[in-house]
């Protein structure tokens, strides 16, 4: 279990802090974009549409909210940015990816250049949506599922009754067709007191610890209690959606926007520059890894 809460404090105002961030600002600004302490991830919200309402979701994301489709022609061009740009990876998320019919052709164009993640809740995955997701199989696509306990019990309460089996089921059928598949768990006060049955449980399934990651509940989007978490103490993550560039996948909301514009991508760089030097100059906060 990769376990990421770090709890922002106020007293990072250390030299230690200040001398890291700044050392990072004078990578950012040689000669390629993507230093080496820079997250090398790009993030690319699909949709916003789900087959489930998760009452934590940071996104809003449920089966009423408004599709707002980022495209595969964008979600290419990004991609090929972003690759220019030297990122390491990209990530596919919602919503739920698999409501979409394209959703097979932005994965297989991306895992054909760069490591690429989708986020699911398994769910849909059946007949043939799993049919489509074989097809383009690769060794540089894995599936990240999202799974709360080891029991409906620890499940259910926030993403619904009866999702826990069906996110099982599709859990299995991913492993048995040969997917690098991984778990996200974000820590709940109903499963709070059981996190090492879930690991347990993903061990029974053949999934490593270095696949399952927890996370724990954040103050964004419909959840009401969580960390408070912004630009000011979030490690910044490139994410794309149809609305622009945002800091983090944590959440697009207007607080957190770099951009109204997808591209050209390397200006929203210059913009997570311009940021990162407001934070050094008052050395208030710590940059908070979430994902």
């Amino acid at each position: 279990m990769l376990y990421s809460r770090r709890i922002p404090v106020s007293i990072y105002d250390s030299p230690v802090f200040h001398s890291q961030v700044l050392l990072l600002m004078t990578e950012m600004s040689s000669t390629h974009p993507i230093p080496p302490d820079f997250p090398g991830k790009l993030w690319l919200y699909t949709n916003f549409d789900c087959n489930l309402r998760c009452s934590y979701c940071v996104a809003k994301s449920s089966p009423t909210a408004s599709r707002r489709a980022l495209g595969k022609e964008n979600a290419r061009r990004l991609v090929d940015e972003a690759m220019e740009l030297g990122f390491n990876e990209v990530l596919f998320t919602g919503g739920e990816p698999f409501i979409l019919d394209d959703i097979y052709e932005m994965l297989s164009y991306s895992a054909e250049r760069v490591r690429t993640t989708v986020l699911t809740n398994g769910m849909l995955l059946r007949g043939g949506r799993l049919e489509r997701l074989a097809e383009i199989a690769s060794p540089n696509l894995q599936v990240q599922v999202s799974l709360d306990g080891a029991r409906p019990e620890e499940h259910d309460p926030y993403r619904g009754d009866g999702s826990w089996v069906k996110t099982v089921e599709g859990i299995w059928l991913l492993l048995e067709r040969g997917f690098h598949v991984r778990l996200s768990t974000t820590e709940t006060p109903v499963n709070r007191g059981r996190l090492e049955a879930i690991c347990d449980f993903h061990y029974s399934l053949g999934i490593p610890e270095e696949d399952h990651f927890v996370r724990p509940l954040a103050k964004r989007g419909f959840s009401e209690q969580g960390l408070e978490l912004s630009m000011t103490n979030l490690v910044p993550e490139i994410t794309a959606t149809i609305d622009g560039i945002f800091w983090h996948p944590l959440s697009t909301d207007a607080d957190m926007q770099i951009s109204q514009s997808l591209f050209p991508l390397a200006e929203a760089i210059h913009c997570v520059q311009e940021q990162l030097e407001a934070i050094a100059t008052t050395g208030q906060v710590t940059l908070t890894k979430f994902t």
